[in-house]
């Protein structure tokens, strides 16, 4: 098991124990109104965060990387399709956008995969669904979509204020195969 499996595991449990506490406690009879009334709120609250992590879960269904360089990405709620790379050792979370020209990192992603926003120049433009932006040059060190990593990616760097970033063609183009299978956009090298 996975240290995140572990985890849900150990909340499952401690979630059962909790309900299970607060209904044999309330069946007994035993303790005054106020201590049963607070019991009785854990549960509620403990319940709606149990309910709030099933829906969490299941609303946004994440890629998988699977042998052979496939990765599937489900169609997300929003109608988009997300993909979590690692990005400098860094988790970033993309939107996959074939009507992207680059990889287009927001300021945000990029500070926090280590490149400095600050020193950054600032030379060319794109434009966007929100208008003409300026754009920074960068290069990303490491990129990895699970066991698939490539160095020295290009990238730009977004001025404006977007609200995350883009996986565009530049790097779409480095598989051999862009395609969709019902819900799925399936990407194979």
């Amino acid at each position: 098991m996975l240290g995140q499996d572990w985890a849900q595991l150990g909340y499952y449990i401690l979630l059962l124990v909790v309900i299970g506490g607060a209904m044999l406690f309330e069946l007994a009879g035993r303790g005054g109104r106020a201590l049963r009334q607070i019991v009785l709120w854990v549960v509620i609250f403990t319940g709606a965060i149990f309910a709030a992590n099933l829906w969490l879960d299941w609303s946004e269904p994440q890629q998988q990387v699977l042998e052979g360089g496939r990765v599937e990405i489900p169609i997300s709620r929003d109608g988009h399709f997300h993909l979590t790379a690692t990005l400098n050792g860094q988790q970033v979370r993309m939107v996959v956008d074939t009507g992207a020209s680059t990889v287009a990192l927001s300021r945000e992603d990029a500070a926090r995969i280590g490149i400095d926003t600050g020193q950054i120049a600032f030379v060319g433009t794109a434009m966007t669904a929100n208008g003409r932006v300026r754009t920074a040059p960068v290069r990303i060190n490491e990129f990895a979509i699970g066991d698939i990593v490539d160095r020295d990616v290009p990238a730009m760097v977004i001025e404006g204020g977007m609200p995350g970033s883009l996986l565009g063609m530049s790097y779409l183009r480095r598989f051999a195969r862009v395609g969709f299978e019902g819900d799925l956009l399936v990407l194979e090298r």
